[in-house]
C-alpha cells in the first residue's frame, strides 16, 4: 500500500509477515496466498506492501541462488505485492512455543548475525521494486543488555563496519540501496534512542540508520518529536517505523487492572514492563510476570502508570480498565509523517502477537486473521490520510 506525502515522497505501507510460522520456501509462498493476497483483496488496494521476516536457513539459500529469490519476486508481482523491508531482528524459530529471550540470539558480537545480515541486503536488491527508493532491513539493538562487556561492543563496532563495506558494495554492484536499521527495545544494549546513537557513534550513517518501533518508545515513555531531534544531531535516518501500540496501565495497584494484565502474561513473548514516577525515574522489569508477582515484582503506585511491551492490535482497545498507548502512536506518526517533511518513507505494521492475545480476542482461523490484519492497515491508512497523506490518483 503505498500513499502520498505533500513533499512528494511516495510511502510503503506493509505488514510484517513475522506473525506467520514457516520457514521454508514453499511455506512462504503459500502463505502469500493464505493471508497476504486477502488482505490486500480486504482493502481494495492495487499493491500491498510486505515487510517479510525471512529465517537465517532461507535467506542463505535465496542469497545463494538468485533464480530463487526471482522466484519468489514473480510469485510476489502475480499477487500484487511488493517487499521494499526485510524484518532481519529474529533469526529463526519466531512462532517456535517459547521465544523469550532467545530472539536476542545470535547477537551483534556473533558472526551468525553479520551472515545473516548480509545474505537479507542481497535478497532485498533482488526483491525491491524497480521504482522504489532503497531498502530497509530492521536488526535487533546489538543484543541483550548482559553480558555485554566492552570486548563486545568492540566486535560489534566492526561487524558493523564489514555490513557496511557489504551494504556499499552492494549498491555499486547493482545501482540498489539498502540501510539496516537498529531497533531500540526495552532491555536491550540499545534501549532507547539516545543509547543508539552513543552505542554507534562514528559509524557509516550513510548505510546504518534507525528503526523506530513505536510501542517500544511508549514503553519507554520517549518521545517522538525529542527521538527525531537526538538522531537528527547524530546525522541517523529513520530508515523505518514499526507502527504498533503497548499496553498502558493506569492505576497498577487496582485489582481489577493486575487480574487484566495477568491475561497479557504467556509464556511465547518477552512482555517488558516500564513505569515511570514524578520524578521522571523509569524502573523497569524484564517481564510482565516477574513485575506482577515473581520474584523481582515491581512496586506500584496508583499514579505512576505502566507500560508493557506487549504489541496490541492496531485500531483496537483492550478491556478496561486497560488502555493501548495510541495516542501515543498518533503523536509519534505525526511527528514522523505529518510535518512538511516525511522522516520515514517505510511504514511497517508490526503486530506479532495475534497467537497470544487473550483467547476471546484471538482470529479463529486464516481468513479471520487475514481479516484482522487487513484491519490494522485500514485504521494505519485512514490516520495517515487524517495526517495529510493521500492515496495515488
Amino acid at each position: 500500500m503505498r500513499l502520498q506525502h505533500a513533499d512528494g515522497t511516495t510511502v510503503h505501507v506493509a505488514y510484517c509477515t513475522n506473525v506467520h510460522g514457516g520457514e521454508d520456501i514453499d511455506t512462504i509462498v503459500g502463505q502469500l496466498d493464505r493471508f497476504a493476497l486477502p488482505v490486500r483483496q480486504h482493502l481494495g488496494a492495487d499493491v500491498l506492501g510486505v515487510g517479510l521476516w525471512l529465517s537465517a536457513p532461507v535467506a542463505h539459500a535465496l542469497a545463494a541462488e538468485a533464480s530463487l529469490t526471482d522466484r519468489l519476486r514473480t510469485e510476489l508481482d502475480r499477487r500484487g505485492l511488493e517487499v521494499v523491508t526485510l524484518n532481519g531482528f529474529p533469526y529463526r524459530g519466531f512462532q517456535e512455543p517459547v521465544v523469550k529471550h532467545r530472539v536476542y540470539h545470535p547477537d551483534w558480537s556473533e558472526p551468525a548475525r553479520l551472515r545473516y545480515t548480509t545474505d537479507l541486503a542481497d535478497v532485498l536488491a533482488r526483491l525491491l521494486p524497480d521504482d522504489a527508493a532503497r531498502g530497509s532491513i530492521s536488526t535487533l539493538p546489538l543484543g541483550w543488555r548482559h553480558p555485554w562487556f566492552g570486548d563486545r561492543q568492540a566486535l560489534a563496532a566492526e561487524q558493523f563496519e564489514r555490513l557496511a563495506a557489504h551494504l556499499h558494495a552492494l549498491r555499486d554492484r547493482t545501482g540498489r540501496t539498502v540501510r539496516v536499521a537498529l531497533e531500540p527495545e526495552p532491555g536491550c544494549v540499545v534501549e532507547t534512542v539516545s543509547d543508539l546513537v552513543e552505542r554507534t557513534r562514528g559509524w557509516d550513517r550513510d548505510v546504518i540508520g534507525a528503526c523506530l518501533d513505536l510501542c517500544h518508545l511508549a514503553v519507554g515513555f520517549e518521545d517522538a518529536g525529542e527521538a527525531l531531534a537526538a538522531l537528527d544531531a547524530s546525522g541517523t535516518g529513520v530508515a523505518k517505523a514499526q507502527v504498533s501500540a503497548g499496553l498502558h496501565a493506569a492505576d497498577p495497584t487496582d485489582p481489577a487492572t493486575r487480574a487484566a494484565l495477568a491475561a497479557f502474561d504467556e509464556e511465547r513473548f518477552l512482555h517488558q514492563v516500564r513505569s515511570r514516577d514524578h520524578a521522571g525515574q523509569v524502573r523497569t522489569r524484564d517481564d510482565l510476570g516477574e513485575a506482577l508477582g515473581g520474584r523481582r515484582p515491581l512496586c506500584a503506585h496508583a499514579d505512576e502508570p505502566w507500560r508493557v511491551h506487549f504489541h496490541v492490535p492496531l485500531g483496537t482497545a483492550p478491556e478496561p480498565p486497560l488502555t493501548a498507548t495510541t495516542d501515543d502512536l498518533r503523536r509519534s506518526l505525526d511527528a514522523l509523517v505529518g510535518g512538511a517533511t516525511a522522516r520515514t518513507d517505510h511504514l511497517e505494521v508490526e503486530t506479532y502477537t495475534w497467537t497470544v492475545v487473550p483467547e476471546r480476542h484471538r482470529p479463529r482461523d486464516d481468513a479471520g486473521l487475514a481479516r484482522s490484519i487487513a484491519g490494522e492497515l485500514a485504521w494505519l491508512r485512514d490516520t495517515l490520510i487524517d495526517l495529510g497523506l493521500k492515496e495515488p490518483a
